[in-house]
């Protein structure tokens, strides 16, 4: 799903609101996610899952082109574990 095809959703299901203010209120919620988790914090979304940082270690990697070896930095990076809702309706109610 595109952030265009949320927007078109959510303008169906909230009838009365204009698209430029439904496309706000997405904007708005996905900046704050990234806000929160750029400061090291923890969105966690009852029902959906939660989204946190995770620290990977620098490591040597390979060029696929070259067969080179290419020293890779740590980083971080973002990670969103399912929640249990999600999970149940992904696996068509069960639980793998």
């Amino acid at each position: 799903m595109l952030r265009s095809e949320l927007v078109s959703r959510l303008q169906e299901e909230m009838a009365p609101l204009k698209a430029t203010e439904i496309e706000h209120a997405v904007d708005v919620v996905l900046e704050e996610v990234a806000l929160a988790l750029a400061t090291d914090g923890r969105v966690e979304l009852r029902g959906f899952g939660a989204f946190s940082v995770r620290k990977r270690d620098a490591r040597t990697g390979r060029n696929p082109r070259t067969g080179a070896t290419v020293k890779v930095d740590a980083k971080r990076v973002p990670f969103f574990k399912p929640g249990k809702e999600l999970r149940l309706k992904v696996n068509g109610g069960e639980e793998p």
